[in-house]
C-alpha cells in the first residue's frame, strides 16, 4: 500500500477463512514482521475460539510467516503451518483473489494513503463491506459473514425454492435447469485429483 512519500509503503496483513471467505483478521503496519504476524494469529485464535488441531494456516513463503517466532506461536496454538509450493503461481488462489478485490476496489486511492491511520481506516471500511455486504460469487452470492455463521443454508434453500416455483409457473422461459443453489459443503485449497482423471491421463 503506497504511503505519502515515494518509496514508502504500508503493509497489509489479511487472514481469511477459505471455507466462508470471511476476513477474520486484518492489520496495517509500517513494516513486515514475524512478531506482528504471530500477534495477529494469536488474536484471531482467541476471537474465533479456535481449538488446537482445528485449523491449518496456509501462506506464502514470506519471512513474516516462516520466521521462528511465528512458527513457535503456531505450535503453541496447535495450528499447523502450510506454505505455497515454490514456482506454483496458483497455490493460494483464495488469497490472490482477495488481494485483487482489495486492489481494484473503486474506492482504493490510486495515489496512495497520506498516513498510516488513513490506511487503517480505509481497510476497516473495506473489510466491513467485504464481510457483511459483498455478495461473494464463490459462495453462491451470500456474504462471507452469513456463511461463516451458518446462515447461508437457509438463504440458499429459499432461493432454490423460488427458482423451482418460477420454473413450474413458466416452464417455457427455462431452456435448461435452474441455477444451482446447493450449499457448498467442502472447499479445497488444491482440489485432490479424482481417480478417473488420473486414469485418463495415464491412458492418454
Amino acid at each position: 500500500m503506497k504511503g505519502p512519500i515515494r518509496g514508502q509503503f504500508y503493509y497489509l496483513y489479511l487472514f481469511m477463512d477459505i471455507f466462508s471467505r470471511k476476513i477474520v483478521g486484518r492489520e496495517v503496519f509500517e513494516l513486515e514482521s514475524m512478531e506482528l504476524s504471530a500477534e495477529i494469529v494469536d488474536k484471531i485464535c482467541k476471537m474465533e475460539k479456535i481449538k488446537k488441531g482445528q485449523i491449518i494456516l496456509h501462506s506464502d513463503n514470506g519471512g513474516p510467516m516462516k520466521g521462528a517466532t511465528m512458527l513457535a506461536t503456531l505450535q503453541e496454538l496447535g495450528v499447523m503451518p502450510s506454505f505455497s509450493r515454490p514456482s506454483v503461481s496458483d497455490d493460494n488462489p483464495f488469497s490472490e483473489a482477495l488481494f485483487k478485490t482489495t486492489k481494484y476496489c473503486p474506492e482504493y486511492p490510486a495515489n496512495g494513503f497520506n498516513s498510516l491511520d488513513e490506511a487503517r481506516d480505509w481497510c476497516k471500511v473495506f473489510v466491513d463491506w467485504y464481510n457483511n455486504k459483498h455478495l461473494h460469487s464463490g459462495i453462491k452470492f451470500v456474504t462471507p459473514t452469513s456463511r461463516h455463521e451458518g446462515l447461508d443454508k437457509k438463504v440458499l434453500q429459499l432461493r432454490k425454492e423460488v427458482y423451482i416455483k418460477a420454473k413450474l409457473l413458466n416452464p417455457s422461459r427455462w431452456s435448461k435447469n435452474t441455477r444451482n443453489w446447493d450449499w457448498i459443503d467442502e472447499v479445497f485449497l488444491n482440489h485432490p485429483k479424482r481417480k478417473d482423471d488420473v486414469e485418463i491421463k495415464k491412458v492418454s
